[in-house]
């Protein structure tokens, strides 16, 4: 028998093969209980961002909480300290990049982890609400299983997975305190003091990880003022909650009573943007609905028109984790602000989307769901291999927004190398977002921002002192002009000459992305302050 006689015998076993593995997959796969699936998609996400983790450099703000922890104090100047204290340990011990990521992983699947809880828990309360007619509702399994999978299939979500922001941390303490307020609802049972003391715990962690926790307290108050109201005002527990509470925020308030407030006014005055524009509002609306996915806003539709009458009252109050920070968000983008401010509300949103979502499934309403399921992870997708591939190709890198994630490292030290061989005051760069990496890939040489902003690197390494002499990081990404005499003024200060040093390009799969130009810039000339 000759080659080819032997051809279609192996493909046809190879096509046997492969169909027998498929359903033997399958039929696991619907022989699984829905916490099985949970886990098994939970474990694949998973895995994809860990890979994700290992692949590319520092984003800007990974970078600047880094430094966070390599500066240990107990707060700072645009953010509370938490951020900073949950990486010092790997930070000391000199992690990857890659296991630094495993923190905000790890906060990703506790926060799915907690959304099918809590999911499981608000179907319980509603159920016992009206017991009557309980049939209506899906499985718990199966409410808890729709809404990780509605987070699974929400695209900004991934990023927080895999860079640690303020918000990462923020997600499963409002989440935490989303299952507190459930317990609270529950009039069949009382409030132990256990019960506040967690409470009062999960407050003060959330002020550590961001000030707009403060909304998230605003919302469980709701909670405890909803009717029917619980006695609370003469409870032990409630004062012990609070005193927790206030210590743990405690070195928050002491850092900025010695640095004249320096953080409130900074929130204050970010928080407000510039002017309130309306189509600024309404590019947050549409960016949000494509950040999150339209599943959020399906399940809630579902929700809303079949359980909305089994407790009306709780369910405002309950979502108000959700739409007192998001409403406040959505206000205040018309002066500017950024999406992924608002995850810890769409994590908080997602029980009930994941109980509408299930719903609707159970009643044979599958195909306008499995749409957008796929079409949203097909974004997802799509997202990971965009960052993967190193971004758009053109010759201009600020076409191309993945680049600002390649070359970072190389920079650093050579920036860090040029200081050992030309004595220098540190590093100079023109704008804080440059600051961040050069700062954490030379450190721990000291990184001066030459421009008019206060901000933390000037609590780190204070103001370039006259005289000084430096090397200059410039980004063709985000080029600058150096400040040198005779030139474009800067608003601090000039140097008096700057000599080109060496040119860092970066390159990825083969092609240039961007570069950096170094340079050295001697004899720094402070503007006369009057």
């Amino acid at each position: 028998m000759g080659a080819r006689d032997t051809m279609p015998s192996l493909n046809f076993t190879c096509a046997k093969k492969y169909s027998s593995l498929f359903l033997a997959t399958r039929s696991y796969w619907k022989s699984c209980s829905y916490a099985g699936k949970t886990v098994i998609c939970l474990g694949l996400s998973a895995l994809i961002h860990v890979v994700l983790g290992f692949s590319f450099e520092l984003s800007v703000d990974e970078a600047h909480y880094l430094l966070y922890a390599k500066h240990l104090a107990w707060s700072y100047f645009d953010h509370p300290p938490l951020v900073g204290w949950i990486q010092w340990p790997l930070v000391s011990l000199d992690a990857s990049t890659g296991v630094l990521r495993l923190i905000p992983e790890l906060l990703w699947l506790i926060s799915c982890a907690l959304v099918y809880i809590v999911t499981s828990e608000l179907q319980r309360f509603l159920q016992y609400k009206g017991s009557n007619t309980a049939a209506a509702f899906p499985p718990i399994g199966a409410s808890g299983f729709a809404a990780v999978l509605i987070v699974i299939a929400a695209p900004l979500p991934h990023v927080l997975s895999v860079g640690l922001l303020p918000d990462s941390i923020l997600t499963p303490l409002s989440l935490g305190l989303v299952w507190m307020a459930l317990r609270w609802l529950q009039t069949e049972r009382s409030f132990t003091l256990s019960d506040w003391l967690i409470t009062g715990l999960l407050l003060g962690l959330a002020g550590l990880s961001k000030y707009t926790a403060v909304f998230t307290a605003f919302a469980l108050l709701l909670v405890v003022l909803c009717p029917p109201r619980k006695p609370w005002i003469n409870k032990l527990g409630f004062y012990l909650a609070m005193l927790l509470a206030l210590l743990l925020i405690s070195p928050v308030l002491y850092w900025n009573w010695i640095n004249d407030w320096i953080s409130f006014k900074y929130q204050l005055a970010h928080g407000g943007g510039s002017e309130w524009l309306f189509r600024r509002f309404a590019g947050f609306i549409g960016l949000q609905l494509v950040a999150f996915g339209l599943l959020f806003a399906i399940g809630m539709i579902f929700f809303l028109k079949r359980f909305w009458a089994k407790s009306p009252a709780a369910i405002v109050c309950l979502l108000g984790f959700f739409w007192i920070p998001f409403g406040i968000f959505a206000l205040l983008s018309g002066g500017g602000g950024l999406p992924h401010w608002t995850t810890p509300a769409w994590f908080c949103l997602a029980p009930f989307a994941g109980i509408g979502i299930a719903s609707a499934w159970a009643s044979q309403q599958r195909r306008l769901i499995r749409f957008i399921f796929v079409l949203q992870i097909a974004l997802c997708l799509s997202g990971f291999g965009f960052v993967l591939s190193g971004g758009i190709v053109s010759s201009n890198p600020r076409n191309n927004p993945i680049a600002d994630l390649y070359g970072w490292d190389q920079a650093g030290k050579t920036a860090l190398a040029l200081s050992k061989t030309n004595p220098v005051a540190g590093i100079a760069v023109q704008n804080w977002t440059l600051g961040s990496r050069i700062a954490w890939y030379a450190r721990p040489m000291s990184v001066f921002i030459l421009d008019q902003r206060q901000d933390q690197f000037d609590l780190w390494f204070g103001k370039l002192k006259a005289g000084a002499d430096v090397i200059a990081v410039n980004w063709s990404a985000m080029p600058y002009t150096l400040p040198v005499s005779g030139t474009q003024p800067n608003l601090q200060g000039a140097f008096t000459a700057c000599q080109a040093l060496e040119r860092v390009e970066v390159r990825y799969l083969g092609r240039v992305l961007s570069h950096f130009d170094l340079s050295l810039c001697k004899n720094w000339v402070p503007k006369d302050p009057n």
